[in-house]
């Protein structure tokens, strides 16, 4: 539904409205710093976390408040439900609203751009983006322009979890996934897309089982994806008798999947964040016995970054505070599983050698792999209109089966 008022919007916005956008304000990094000093910032991002949560009320807050005297509010809020509230606020006319900051990526970052609700460019204009960022790097979300819409925040990568003590052999591709599920009847399941973990489970086996990324990478075809999807279908449905519940319900979000892990219900758990496992771990949910892998050259990862609305009452803190997010102590503190273990955006080649060095001390946990494995394995996420046809089609072709 909250997609359907989404898209409908946009329709609307697109064809309908004839005003004018308003002008926006230039301004240079060092106005920012200025103008920012005894200020409010609204960052609205997902709070589904307990640890991002602290990471953010905590660390960064105190942060940027010693550093810059801005008192930071993060305003809990899913994306697709702060994009609708910017598109409803565009349509009117609202042209000081309430959200300075927003973290955000992927279709909520492509729906926002194209329905001008973000206000742009601004990631070269800030130093930290300047000094320490491949551009390269960050050139595309889900396929879709980034043409520095937004910053750069932090690097995902969707991992496989299991214990290592009661599971001795995983699988590496689609073909010893399922083979695994045949012969562990029960022991294995998904979340239910539009889930997001649930919905890059489908991604990385469309790739896997389609002959690869590669060919995804130019936008959306539709005789390619008719061509292709098929077997995407027959292959998850072969799995369903051998699922948990013998595929007649899945978990409704990755919450619930991790309750089921965590109960031994299922063996394997997934998570579109490498440091997942090191966290339980640590927080003493997990055993030290749970391990992460990847699937061979299939493993999706995916950058995310905050963005600015076009209408945002605070451009000059969130400026600031979203300059301050791509500094490497923040980099560097957000990459400690202890704090999050978000991976950093940072080039390596660009930091100083000490903080290079900082960044390479990192304990990342014997559950967390390597960094080289991570990259040798690592894919591209898929442009955005892929993702919503894969996300209404299973449910069609797979879940009312």
């Amino acid at each position: 539904m909250k997609k359907a008022l989404l898209m409908l919007g946009l329709i609307l916005l697109l064809v309908s409205c004839n005003r004018e956008a308003p002008q926006q304000e230039i301004l240079t990094y060092d106005q920012a710093l200025i103008n920012a000093r005894g200020t409010r910032v609204n960052f609205y991002m997902w709070s589904g976390s307990a640890t991002i949560n602290t990471w953010i009320d905590e660390y960064v807050a105190r942060e940027v408040k010693e550093q810059f005297d801005i008192d930071l509010n993060r305003v809990p809020m899913d994306a697709e439900v702060f994009v609708n509230k910017l598109l409803t606020e565009k349509q009117v006319g609202k042209n000081k609203g309430t959200i300075d900051l927003v973290w955000i990526n992927g279709e909520n970052f492509k729906n926002a751009r194209q329905a001008g609700l973000l206000r742009g460019p601004i990631a070269d204009s800030l130093p930290n983006f300047k000094a320490y960022i491949d551009p390269k790097s960050v050139e595309f979300d889900f396929g879709f322009p980034v043409e520095n819409y937004e910053v750069p925040y932090g690097k995902a990568q969707f991992v496989f979890i299991f214990d290592s003590a009661k599971t001795a052999k995983t699988f590496d591709s689609p073909a010893s996934l399922e083979e695994w599920v045949i012969q562990h009847p029960g022991k294995f399941t998904y979340a239910q897309p539009p889930d997001f973990t649930g919905s890059a489970f489908l991604r990385q086996i469309f790739y896997g089982l389609t002959g690869g990324y590669e060919q995804y990478m130019h936008g959306f075809d539709e005789q390619l994806y008719l061509e292709k999807s098929p077997l995407l279908w027959s292959y998850l449905n072969r799995l369903k008798p051998y699922l948990w519940q013998q595929g007649k319900s899945y978990p409704r979000d990755s919450t619930a999947l991790e309750l089921l892990f965590q109960r031994g219900e299922v063996d394997i758990n997934m998570s579109y964040y490498q440091a997942f496992a090191a966290n339980k771990i640590m927080e003493g949910k997990y055993p030290s016995s749970v391990r992460t892998f990847v699937m061979d050259h299939n493993s999706i990862y995916n950058n995310h970054f905050t963005a600015i609305p076009f209408n945002a009452p605070n451009l000059s803190g969130a400026m600031v505070v979203s300059n301050f997010l791509l500094s490497p102590e923040a980099q560097l503190s957000k990459n400690t599983p202890l704090n999050w273990g978000d991976f950093t955006v940072l080039d390596m080649e660009k930091l100083p050698v000490a903080t290079r060095q900082d960044f390479e001390k990192l304990d990342l946990g014997e559950a967390t792999l390597d960094i080289d494995v991570l990259n040798r394995n690592a894919v591209p996420e898929i442009p955005s209109d892929y993702l919503t046809r894969l996300e209404n089609d299973w449910r069609r072709f797979v879940l009312e089966k």
